[in-house]
Parts: C-alpha cells; structure tokens; sequence
C-alpha cells in the first residue's frame, strides 16, 4: 500500500508541477504527436487480453477515422498507470477499478471515459481465476490460508477479489501472503512451486491450464455478478483542456468494444500480437466481455469490498470518476 501512495502521491506532485508551468502542460492538445491531421496519443496498458479491442480498432482503423493513432506503453498493473495519466507521460490508461478508486479517494485527479472489460459472470468460465499447481494440496480459497498468493500487484483489484473468494470459502483473508508478480510470470513460478496459487488472468489463465494446473475459486464472480474490472481513464486535467480529443477516443473505444464482442476469432489473432502464448494454448483462452457500459451495482460491490478492507482513506466518489 505504501508503495501505490508513494507513486500517487508523486502523481499529484507532478500534476501540481505542471500546473504551475514547470513543463509542458499534460492538457495541451498537441502533447501526442501530430501529424496530417492524426494525434497520436500515449496509451498506458497491462499486456493482457482485456485490452485486445484497443489493437483491433487501431487495426480496423476505428481510430484513424477519428484522426486518432495510439501508442501503447505497457506496465504491470493499472496502480503503474495511474500516475503515468496523472502526471502527462500517457494521455489515456487502463486500470482496475479499485486502483482507480484508491486514486480518486485519495484526491488524485483521474477520470474514466470509457468501459474496459467485464467478468463473464460464470463460475467455471471467466477470464480470471484463482489456480493452482497439478496435484496441489490447495483444494479451495479457504485453503490459502498460511499460502503464498501471487497478485499482480498488492492492493488492487486481485487481491480485493481473491480475499472475498477466500471469506466467501469460510476462510480467513488475513491469513494470506500476498506477492507480486506480473501475469505472465505467474505460471512459471506456480509450476516450479515458488508460489502456491495465483491469481491469474488470460492469457496466462490458459497457459496455467496448458501445464496441468486447475481453477480453485473465479474470483470475479465472488466479488459480483458480471464485475466491471476495468476501465479507460484520463487525468481531469487532460479531459477539461480536450474534450473533443476525449470523446473521440470514447467513440473509437466504444467501436472497438462492440467489435471484439462481436468478433472472438479475430480477438485470438490479435492477442498473439502483443503477447507470446502459443497458438495452441490461445484457442483454449476463455475471454471477457467487452459491454459498452460498466456495470455501477458491480463496481459499488467492489468499492465496499475495498472499505472493508481498508483500501480507502476516505469513501471514493463514483458520480464524479464515472463517465
């Protein structure tokens, strides 16, 4: 937690800095490069299928047609983003919701604009899961209790979603030892036994099963039904000084939602694009909805969640962070 505030905190100074004129201002239009008529924007992402519509659209030229070219940057989770959107280094990110809550509770300026990814909603057959090693002693979340659960990063939105799955088993939260991994490396360090569960997301989620190991708890589920767990954001600075800019990139985003809803195969191709799961392993990913609108009642699930487990300093402001 220490860690998030510090980097959040280093945020909102960059923010104050640039404010005052220090550098160039993060709101300025011309900030992504510009060129015949097409932006170029900075786009911060974690290396995952949720953000699979965002390669499809740029592809499909759903952004090209709104004079928009993005430029993803990758990090390991969406706490990294946030203060890279604060402080002008991206333009827009994609983060868990409970990052994005943790930041706006603790007055970080930060702005969803549009739906990222959704739960399926069914146990069994999501896109996020908590898993095991083949022949683990671990049969159920009440069962981490003491183990080794690795998120990708502490206090976000796995972990939050893993200790739900582990109270919802009749187990003890706080009994569990958290460690950060990034996604891919999850399987890796499950296999060799570094870890005793992780809590994983696809594409990794299908390379776990491609080694033997197995689903204990669909933690997405456990928090709530068809959970919005992520979504496209700005700073409130960048979204005051370019309104036109933003709703561009909602309306490409939005396309490309509904694009890759509708179009599963194409999400596969493109997911080998930026990531390096075999093909063999890709056809058995189970993958996410993409709706055009987040789901409020799943994310108040999730917000008291993370009171519960005192993520916040103050109760976050949902009217003001939602689009």
């Amino acid at each position: 937690m220490r860690r998030l505030l510090i980097g959040l905190a280093t945020a909102t100074v960059l923010v104050a800095a640039t404010a005052c004129g220090s550098s160039d201002s993060s709101g300025d239009s011309d900030k992504g490069a510009s060129s015949g008529g097409t932006t170029t924007v900075e786009v911060g992402v974690v290396p995952i299928v949720d953000i699979a519509p965002l390669y499809l659209g740029q592809e499909k030229g759903f952004y090209s047609e709104r004079g928009l070219k993005l430029s993803m940057t990758t990090a390991q989770g969406g706490a990294a983003i946030v203060p890279g959107v604060v402080s002008g280094q991206f333009q827009f990110g994609l983060s868990n919701m409970t990052s994005l809550m943790i930041a706006q509770s603790n007055n970080v300026p930060v702005k969803a604009v549009v739906n990222g990814v959704a739960s399926t909603g069914v146990a069994g057959k999501d896109f996020g899961a908590i898993t095991v090693k083949k022949g683990s002693s671990v049969k159920s979340a009440k069962d981490l209790e003491g183990k080794k659960v690795a998120v990708n990063t502490v206090k976000n939105i796995t972990e939050t979603a893993v200790r739900e799955s582990v109270r919802k088993a009749g187990g003890d939260p706080s009994k569990v030892k958290f460690v950060e991994l990034a996604f891919d490396q999850m399987p890796a360090a499950l296999d060799s036994g570094r870890i005793d569960a992780a809590m994983v997301v696809e594409p990794a989620l299908a390379t776990v099963k491609s080694q033997g190991g197995t689903e204990i708890a669909s933690s997405w589920v456990d928090v709530a039904k068809d959970l919005t767990v992520a979504m496209y954001f700005t700073s409130t600075q960048y979204a005051q000084k370019n309104p036109e800019l933003v709703k561009k990139f909602q309306e490409a985003t939005a396309e490309s939602l509904a694009y890759a809803d509708a179009h599963p195969d194409e999400v596969r191709r493109i997911v080998t694009t930026y990531t390096k799961i075999p093909a063999a392993v890709l056809a058995k990913v189970t993958l996410p909805k993409w709706p055009a609108d987040p789901n409020r009642a799943s994310i108040e699930a999730l917000e008291r969640l993370g009171r519960q487990d005192g993520l916040f300093k103050t109760a976050p402001d949902l009217d003001k962070l939602l689009p």
